[in-house]
């Protein structure tokens, strides 16, 4: 085998590594051509440093307070022996079930976290009735709801709490010993946590946005009330942070930023596969860093979360960089991993490499690998990610379009007529689209075959939107769509949940390149949920908030194909059609 250009990078000692990063190919390439302009502009020390000039004076004033994130390890420690004392309280008391209501950065990272170590976490980010009806059939008297809202008046996590305080009461307890919140100071849910006597508000720290919050109360409260100990979470980012603030060309953070934005042509899509990771559900947390950091102003990647057989993982396709979230190996497994050339060109800590990694599979052409322990995972990332808005010329920290779709969900929710009748049922599934889209199709395959004809056949990719009950039998039947569509179509296919997507890849389906083709999947047996205090149930702020995000997205001249389904046997079918080719 020839040999194949790599950078292989990590942190802490060589025996020792707490992250570590490998290049090949085109990526290797992008590290060469781009670290040495971010070693001569500083900009890991700058980060670092909280420098807000980092991104541009023009951006300076926006990043102000949103850099934060940077020192968690350190400010977040206060946190540790206030949250085991008061776990250690709810277990006297019997609390032993922890539900987490939260959307995106308020949720994802705690999931990651309660999964990888393996405690129990119900996480409740979904309006579908049946997945609130599910957390709220658990036994309440041992529930403690942990209410996660940067804001404060998050639509959905509002509504959860409205419905858990009413659950509990109708149960003949007082809510307050059952509820902690964490939000920012000051909002409108902290007043009301204290006006309600909540067992515990967390004021967590204001200068740190969603997605970035992995190691702020966001992330290590409900992770540390079901079990989790937290501080060694933050001894592990503590040992990485470091090497992550060095200036040198051995940083993991420079190399990892440079492969992911710096090939050229530029590899669009980027395809998350955890291949052995241990880390759980990694992927999805990543995919809503990289798609809000970097997915506005007409640019961005499109992350693909994908097992190691889906076709954006094994077909090498020109336009994907593979991005494989690897096991951390020990010294003596790291040692036959690779092949170290002496090579007086190659600068220290930097390895070219060629033979096989240790699976025996070979050394892809263009392909990066991450491996790491948890804490220093979420901050070599956080640190990456910012750094490649700095190359692309973004706002790492903002989400300017994730605004649009509340803004129409509110008017839907406030008597707006919803989206048009449906164009034509098939087989029990209704089919919504522009005239234009459908172009004269009468059944669920054409229609399905006409979006994806509106695919663009060099940059374009297709996401699947399901407003549906992540965690029932809807989520078994769409099992493997997503591979089988992107097999069909030979382009990147993402899915996502609904409403939770809303709050990770949605800036990118508004902000991002133009080229996404939208198939929203939506429907389910009618159930009427009660949101107490509103005058909308959970069924129909889910179909508001589909409605209202089909609406932005065909505003913006998106294609969006519409189906919705009622029944089992309804979605049965449908999973069958939407793969299949048309005549």
């Amino acid at each position: 085998m020839s040999p194949v250009d790599a950078v292989v990078t990590w942190a802490g000692d060589e025996g020792a590594a707490v992250v570590e990063v490998s290049a090949t190919g085109d990526a290797a390439k992008a590290v060469h051509a781009v670290v040495p302009d971010l070693l001569a502009d500083r900009v890991a020390s700058r980060v670092t440093a909280q420098d807000t000039t980092v991104w541009g004076e023009e951006l300076a004033e926006h990043v102000a307070d949103r850099l934060g994130w940077t020192d968690l390890h350190q400010t977040s420690r206060g946190l540790v022996d206030r949250l085991a004392t008061l776990r250690a309280e709810l277990r006297a008391e019997g609390l032993d079930r922890v539900v987490l209501a939260g959307m995106g950065g308020s949720s994802l990272a705690a999931e990651v976290i309660a999964g990888t170590l393996g405690v129990p976490l119900t996480v409740l980010d979904s309006t579908a009735p049946a997945a609130v009806e599910r957390a709220l059939g658990g036994d309440l008297r041992h529930t403690v709801l942990v209410v996660s809202s940067r804001s404060g008046t998050t639509v959905e996590t509002d509504s959860h709490r409205r419905a858990f305080v009413a659950a509990l009461r109708a149960e003949g307890l007082d809510p307050g010993p059952h509820v902690v919140v964490v939000t920012k100071p000051g909002s409108p849910l902290e007043e009301l946590a204290r006006t309600e006597g909540y067992r515990e508000v967390f004021a967590a720290d204001p200068r740190v946005g969603g997605r970035y919050s992995a190691l702020s109360a966001y992330g290590l409260v409900p992770s540390a009330l079901a079990g989790v100990d937290v501080g060694r979470l933050l001894d592990e980012a503590a040992e990485v942070a470091p090497f992550l603030a060095e200036d040198t060309e051995a940083n993991p953070a420079l190399v990892l930023a440079a492969a992911l934005v710096g090939t050229r042509p530029l590899r669009g899509t980027v395809a998350l596969v955890d291949a052995g990771s241990g880390l759980y559900h990694f992927g999805d947390w990543a995919e809503e860093l990289l798609a809000e950091s970097l997915g506005k102003d007409g640019h961005g990647l499109v992350p693909v979360v994908v097992d190691a057989t889906a076709p954006e993982a094994t077909d090498h396709a020109p336009g994907t960089l593979p991005v494989l979230l690897n096991p951390l190996l020990d010294d003596d497994d790291a040692a036959t991993a690779v092949e170290e050339v002496a090579d007086p060109s190659v600068p220290t800590r930097h390895v070219a490499v060629s033979g096989e990694f240790e699976t025996g599979a070979p050394v892809a052409p263009t392909e990066v690998t991450v491996a790491g322990s948890l804490g220093g995972m979420f901050l070599l990332w956080q640190y990456a990610v910012s750094i490649a808005g700095r190359v692309v010329g973004v706002n790492p920290f903002d989400q300017p379009d994730v605004e649009s779709t509340k803004a129409a969900t509110r008017e839907f929710l406030g008597g707006m007529p919803s989206l048009e009748p449906p164009a034509f049922t098939d087989s029990g599934v209704e089919v919504r689209a522009t005239r234009a889209l459908l172009d004269g199709a009468r059944t669920v395959p054409d229609a399905v075959t006409a979006l994806l004809e509106r695919l663009d056949p060099e940059h374009g990719y297709l996401a699947v939107l399901a407003y549906l009950d992540r965690e029932g039998r809807a989520a078994e039947m769409l099992r493997g769509v997503r591979d089988l569509l992107a097999r069909r179509t030979g382009r990147p296919v993402t899915f996502g949940w609904g409403p939770r997507y809303l709050h990770s890849t949605g800036q990118l389906h508004k902000g991002g390149p133009p080229h996404g083709v939208f198939l929203m999947v939506t429907g389910g047996p009618a159930s009427h949920l009660a949101v107490p205090g509103r005058d909308f149930d959970f069924a129909e702020l889910v179909t508001a908030q589909a409605d209202a995000d089909a609406r932005v997205l065909t505003g913006l001249g998106r294609p969006v194909l519409r189906l919705r389904v009622d029944t089992p046997d309804a979605l049965a079918w449908l999973t069958g059609s939407v793969s299949r080719r048309t005549p």
